[in-house]
């Protein structure tokens, strides 16, 4: 049954709590049952208390009926009444239950007769209100006897009091002492409590924090045979299963941005060769070409173009996915210079008809970053822009100060908008919006590298059938905004 108890006590989380309550109960039930008996007796010892007053009460009505009989004999005697017996009567009704009591009440009922035959025995006519010597005596001894009576109710009286007062003190120990196990038992269940399973929860609460943070190194370390230490090993290895598998995919996704980087790095070269010998081609440095060779070549120059500034974003991509930022040229920027270049290179690469205006916001804080880098996003946006718009549709780029700490870039189309369900992924790797395919997928995500290298924050508003406004912030210090994006 030990081995039982303290099994029971290991493995189930609420055992102790559960016995400790059970205790709790008991202890109740039998201070309410030893509350009822204490309660009993002490009715009882009341009784007593109240049957020896009524005693008393009646012995001193002897003793008053005796002291009358001696003073007014002759009257007593001429009326025939006699109230010591009807109080004689009631005493013997009164002590039945105490034979040395009622050894007393013979006693003084003999003496009595005794001196009322001494008192028959004289004339009548003789009679006077004084006694002979012999009645004197007999009329002491019944006085006396009476006496003995009392004193011994009286001392009855103090013991029966005294045992009243012994169950009252009883009481109040007994609740006294049950209130401070009951006070000492929920400060036990309370400390259970806190130290078994509020403490382990905070502590479950914690990891858990730091697993949703990414930190799936950080354990448990319960030791515990019940059910939160059964918990907290499922947990730790199903951490464990998620921190090897997390371990996996980086590893998987270090090789993959390795042979793309490496990839990049081999097929550059080739690619501006080919670029080179196409352009050479095209202006006859091998001879005269023909319409039809020069629209093929022109074709083949264009898709190596693609390919060139394919492989330039990943060259890009992998080189802010390195840590390319802490290599950033910061200096102050020209947003005017930044927004005529970038137009100016729209306009020369493409072959639609364009209205593009800008608007630069008076006062605007000064913001440091690297301006060929910002240049690349504004040229990514406003050529995504340009891509999704309507001809001679006005695309506006427009920078604004956000409170005092940061500005706000935005580039606006009037195109087709997206749909709510692609903004979460849009600036993810690989991923197009409707109305922007074509390409690798790869340019927001470029972009929004770039941006949180400089510490800030990139994003679209858009709505179906509206257009777009994609934007980015760019903090005035670029120190701290570095060392965040390093941290993250």
């Amino acid at each position: 049954m030990r081995l039982f108890a303290s099994s029971t006590l290991k493995t189930h989380l609420f055992a102790p709590l559960y016995i400790s309550l059970g205790m709790l109960v008991l202890l109740i039930l039998g201070q309410q049952g030893l509350n009822l008996l204490i309660a009993f007796h002490t009715q009882q010892a009341g009784d007593l208390v109240t049957r020896t007053l009524i005693v008393e009460r009646e012995g001193e009505r002897l003793l008053n009926a005796v002291i009358d009989e001696e003073t007014n004999f002759l009257e007593v005697r001429s009326n025939g009444q006699l109230p010591f017996y009807s109080s004689l009567s009631r005493l013997y009704t009164l002590l039945q239950d105490n034979p040395t009591q009622l050894q007393q009440l013979d006693k003084i009922k003999n003496v009595h007769t005794r001196w009322q035959s001494q008192l028959a025995q004289r004339d009548t006519l003789s009679l006077s209100s004084s006694f002979t010597w012999e009645e004197k005596t007999l009329f002491d001894s019944l006085r006396t006897h009476i006496r003995v009576l009392l004193e011994g109710e009286e001392k009855l009286l103090e013991e029966r009091k005294h045992n009243l007062q012994q169950l009252n003190h009883v009481n109040t120990a007994v609740n006294i002492f049950s209130t401070i196990v009951i006070l000492v038992g929920v400060g036990f269940n309370l400390r259970f409590l806190y130290r078994r399973v509020e403490v382990r929860l905070h502590k479950l609460i914690n990891v858990g924090e730091a697993w949703r943070t990414g930190q799936m190194e950080v354990r448990l370390g319960y030791s515990s045979a019940d059910e939160i230490g059964r918990l907290a090993r499922v947990l730790d290895a199903m951490a464990g299963e998620v921190r090897y598998r997390q371990e996996c995919i980086e590893e998987h996704t270090q090789q993959l941005e390795n042979l793309i980087s490496a990839l990049s790095h081999d097929l550059r070269t080739p690619l501006l060769a080919s670029r080179n010998t196409l352009e050479s081609m095209l202006k006859g440095a091998f001879g005269p070409v023909s319409d039809t060779l020069r629209e093929v070549f022109q074709e083949y120059r264009e898709a190596n173009d693609d390919l060139l500034k394919l492989v330039e974003v990943l060259l890009n991509v992998s080189r802010y996915e390195a840590g390319y930022c802490t290599h950033l040229n910061y200096e102050p920027l020209n947003w005017e210079k930044i927004f005529v270049k970038t137009i100016a290179q729209i306009k020369a690469t493409s072959k639609r008809e364009l209205t593009i205006s800008y608007k630069i916001s008076q006062l605007l804080p000064t913001v440091n970053g690297d301006e060929i880098e910002i240049q690349r996003v504004v040229q990514n946006l406003l050529d995504n822009a340009v891509r999704v718009s309507e001809p001679n549709k006005e695309i506006l780029l427009k920078v604004t100060p956000v409170g005092k700490a940061q500005v706000q870039v935005s580039v606006r189309d009037h195109g087709s908008g997206i749909a709510p369900q692609e903004k979460e992924q849009l600036f993810h790797r690989f991923v197009q919006g409707r109305g922007r395919r074509g390409k690798s997928g790869l340019g927001l995500y470029l972009c929004r590298q770039i941006i949180e290298a400089h510490g800030g924050s990139i994003g679209v508003k858009s709505s179906l059938g509206e257009g777009s406004i994609f934007w980015f912030t760019l903090p005035l210090t670029p120190d701290k905004a570095r060392y965040k994006h390093e941290k993250m």
